[in-house]
């Protein structure tokens, strides 16, 4: 069994329809003896440039643990699937577990945003200040 990163650029119109784009993946992957050891929905984002006159698309990142008769097999489903407007597969030596940097930018983003809102501002005090 191999190490894989898969990502994959869905079409905007089926954001709806991801999860259930994830289950059928994850259930196929489980049944031919695979292990999904990291999965993350980076949700829709903008293109670098338009594909297929796209300008957003949806991003999944898998990173899994399978045979190369089941990556032939995704390989093919991928390509034969409309709502997937790309993919890329490579191959890596380990697997990963840790949150990707993608990941890890939203959840600073996050912190950052909660730790100015629950921070207390007395703005009676500034204005008091200011009039001095």
């Amino acid at each position: 069994m191999r190490h894989y990163e898969i990502i994959l650029m869905i079409h905007p119109d089926q954001s709806e329809k991801v999860t259930d784009i994830i289950e059928g993946y994850t259930s196929f992957i489980k049944k031919s003896k695979g292990k999904i050891h990291r999965l993350e929905d980076w949700r829709r984002r903008q293109l670098a440039y338009p594909i297929n006159k796209l300008h957003k698309a949806h991003y999944i990142l898998l990173n899994i643990e399978v045979s190369k008769e089941t990556i032939k097999e995704l390989e093919n489903n991928f390509k034969f699937n409309d709502s997937i407007i790309r993919n890329i597969i490579i191959r890596v030596k380990n697997a990963i577990n840790e949150p990707s940097c993608i990941m890890k930018i939203k959840d600073d983003r996050r912190n950052k945003r909660e730790d100015f809102i629950n921070e207390p501002i007395n703005i009676l005090s500034n204005i008091k200040d200011s009039e001095e």
